[in-house]
């Protein structure tokens, strides 16, 4: 059976969607990945094995096929690993594949089914505003991260099982909503201030000019002998 699961990937800070196609078929037990995909994505049909069967799920015995799509840009990482495993279930009837056309997946696992962060979350979250897909199932540690954003419905779990049952029965979770006027208040607050720096006039102006304008600043430290 075949199933569909919806994702993004980085390149450099350059966002693009990817199309993950997983096929079981009658044949020898075995995973082939195609795609372009680096080391650490072809490394992740041994986390998602171990992943699938910690959680309590069965492990097809029969010949899977993964597909990430376009197949002429290069993957990298392992965020797909939760989208793969999530592919595998469904195309094995282990959950409600129906939904999963709903959600933008990202999250990579660990061998006991829990959720690692990932990096590229909030380049991410920017690009699915202006997608047909507005919501996005990520690990609770990158949760704030993706919030920020406005316009999409941000779901935080811990673990492989915990993010099927949400896909069974979605009510059991609330998208996660932060307060950016507080959030921003809070973080305006700083120990150190501009004022106890002595000196150092030349770099304190720079800094007040880049961050009124907001651009960005590079600072080097050179050590003279």
């Amino acid at each position: 059976m075949l199933a569909k699961v919806f994702s993004f990937g980085l390149l450099g800070l350059e966002v693009y969607p990817i199309e993950i196609e997983v096929d079981v078929s009658r044949g020898l037990p075995s995973v082939t990945l195609v795609g372009l995909a680096d080391t650490a994505i072809r490394e992740s049909r041994e986390r998602v094995k171990s992943a699938i069967k910690n959680s309590g799920f069965a492990w097809p015995g029969e010949r899977i096929t993964i597909s990430l799509a376009p197949s002429d840009i290069k993957k990298e990482g392992a965020c797909f690993d939760l989208a793969i495993a999530l592919g595998i279930l469904s195309a094995t009837q282990q959950l409600n594949g129906e939904k999963l056309k709903e959600y933008c997946i990202l999250g990579e696992l660990s061998l006991d089914g829990s959720l690692r962060p990932t990096r590229g979350i909030l380049p991410i979250s920017i690009a699915l505003s202006a997608s047909k897909i507005k919501n996005i199932i990520v690990p609770c540690h990158n949760a704030k991260e993706a919030a920020i954003v406005l316009g999409i419905c941000v779901w935080p779990l811990k673990t492989l099982r915990e993010t099927v049952e949400f896909l069974n029965s979605p009510d059991t979770v609330k998208p996660l909503k932060l307060d950016l006027k507080e959030l921003f208040k809070q973080n305006s607050e700083y120990q150190i201030d501009f004022s106890e720096v002595k000196g150092q006039y030349s770099a304190k102006r720079a800094l007040e000019v880049a961050v009124a304008g907001g651009h960005n600043i590079l600072m080097l430290w050179t050590q003279y002998y």
